[in-house]
């Protein structure tokens, strides 16, 4: 199982890739930023996405001169979206109209049988990101692309990202959303398809799920409270039980679910995440690879 450092981000999904903006440059006007949210329109994108965004825009953890870009195949106008999202963020009335007119809408299609389409389709989501990065001259364009997509599509359009969206003023970020693959095999293969068009510090796979309160709260329970830590063993414990429960339905991801199916959607992700931070030892620190390690010792132990 390969973690990157963005799965371990302890502020949510689109928190993740944000890692170069600390919070005494955040509010400097010299910073450009452009997220691109590639399968706006979906489930994911509409529930965690641009709700996690919108937690980062009212914590001024977002740049001033930031633009939220979404596309998806859906025939949607910009007041469209707007109104598609704003049920589903938390906050005043005042902050959301501020954070949804950050937030436009680019509709499309991408056809992996018709590789023409690519290039164009790639090129007009650049020139948008490239008008916006065009108003503050002389300042370095940041990109953030994440993909709320089939991981199928993951290989190539992280290559058109690679030919046609690349900053050449600032620094690019690719995220990528569980499940990645349908088994090991596909796994590595796709891991290997991507790593071949960007470094590792450029990529971020992620579990949407370590966003949530309750998860986040886990090691600071067993590893911070006094009262717990020193019972928190297999001498004191017996058995621990992970129940999932979800008040939702399908909800039109059908097709996804016909095609995952749900213990890849759910066990193999979300809970295994969570029986990992519930298992493993005390990691040295809080950096990425100290937590990613700790880890995979559990999921080794799993026969």
């Amino acid at each position: 199982m390969s973690l990157s450092p963005g799965l371990h981000s302890m502020r949510g999904a689109a928190g993740a890739a944000m890692d170069d903006l600390d919070e005494a440059s955040v509010s400097q006007p010299t910073l450009c930023l452009s997220v691109v949210v590639l399968g706006a329109a979906g489930d994911l994108a509409r529930k965690k996405t641009y709700p996690a965004l919108f937690q980062l825009f009212k914590k001024d953890y977002l740049p001033p001169n930031t633009i939220i870009y979404g596309y998806a195949r859906d025939s949607l106008t910009n007041l469209q979206l707007r109104a598609q999202q704003r049920g589903y963020l938390k906050g005043s009335e005042e902050e959301k109209d501020m954070f949804l007119e950050l937030c436009q809408y680019i509709p499309g299609e991408l056809s992996l049988t018709c590789p023409n389409e690519g290039p164009i389709l790639f090129q007009t989501i650049v020139d948008y990101v490239k008008g916006h990065e065009s108003n503050s001259p002389g300042v370095a364009g940041d990109r953030l692309f994440y993909l709320a997509l089939p991981p199928v599509t993951y290989p190539a359009v992280c290559d058109y990202l690679k030919k046609f969206a690349v900053s050449t003023t600032g620094w690019t970020r690719i995220v990528v959303e569980k499940p990645f693959g349908r088994d090991i095999k596909s796994s590595e293969a796709l891991n290997e398809q991507i790593c071949c068009l960007f470094e590792e510090p450029q990529l971020y796979r992620i579990d949407h799920y370590l966003g949530k309160e309750i998860v986040q709260n886990l090691m600071v329970m067993r590893f911070a409270n006094r009262f717990l830590a020193p019972l928190w063993n297999r001498e004191n414990i017996s058995n621990i039980q992970i129940i999932f429960k979800e008040p939702i339905g399908v909800e039109g991801r059908g097709g996804y679910f016909d095609h995952y199916g749900i213990i890849r959607d759910v066990i193999q992700n979300h809970l295994l995440q969570i029986m990992a931070l519930i298992a493993m030892e005390r990691p040295p620190s809080l950096s990425p690879d100290d937590i990613r390690d700790e880890k995979l010792k559990v999921l080794r132990c799993i026969p």
